[in-house]
């Protein structure tokens, strides 16, 4: 039996309305999406290799294994999907390919300084409606994992935002263009993709070929 997970972004939770939203509609189909909490409790000291440690500990050991993920959440489970075998199919949303060059251009270099020579800056966090520290680490983690190194061929369902400023759809475009096993949709949103979920939920009904809802099962409004 498939494993699914969702992986929620940088500075949110398995509460965003994203994630309410695809767990709401795979319990429609009579399935369970999984939505561990990325921030274990201790944003301050996240890094990304700590999230992909925790979502490979998540993995079923014998079982196949599907993930979406959304930005930072994205490309963990570009990640896990690169170094687990078990991961048989991967859904992007505005993936962060290139994290730290887009990050860099838009925190200058002088605030990247001051972040380095103080160990600390404050984030906005989402998912508690407030700024929290944010180590270093979080950045210099992010520098062991360049996109070129994401070679694995497995069925990927990209989305991305046509007018995202946080991750620019060329990242994903770049992405796509050297890996055939990618299939990119470029929709007409922001970073958070708010406004097309019903037409990705669409898009993931079809291509990880989920059953139909239940006979007797109650719609959802989309």
């Amino acid at each position: 039996m498939t494993a699914y997970f969702y992986l929620h972004g940088f500075a949110s939770s398995p509460r965003s309305a994203k994630a309410k939203y695809f767990r709401d509609r795979f319990r429609s189909r009579g399935l369970t999406l999984q939505i561990p909490d990325l921030n274990q409790g201790d944003f301050s000291h996240l890094t990304l290799t700590r999230q992909i440690q925790q979502v490979e500990q998540l993995l079923p050991p014998d079982e196949p294994a599907v993930l979406l993920g959304s930005s930072l959440g994205g490309l963990t489970a570009a990640w896990v999907a690169q170094r687990q075998p078990q991961v048989t199919q991967v859904v992007l949303l505005a993936p962060a390919f290139d994290f730290r060059t887009h990050w860099r251009r838009q925190l200058g270099e002088t605030a990247l300084a001051q972040w380095h020579a103080t160990g600390w800056r404050s984030q906005f966090h989402y998912g508690e409606g407030q700024f929290v520290p944010l180590h270093s680490e979080f950045w210099r983690d992010c520098g062991h994992y360049e996109t070129a190194g994401l070679g694995r061929s497995l069925p990927t369902y990209i989305a991305h935002g046509r007018y995202d400023d946080t991750i620019p759809p060329q990242a994903s475009e770049e992405f796509a263009r050297s890996r055939p096993w990618v299939h990119l949709d470029l929709l007409d949103s922001d970073h958070s993709l708010g406004n097309q979920v019903f037409q990705i939920w669409q898009a993931i009904q079809v291509f990880c070929d989920l059953p139909p809802a239940p006979l007797g099962a109650q719609s959802l409004p989309d």
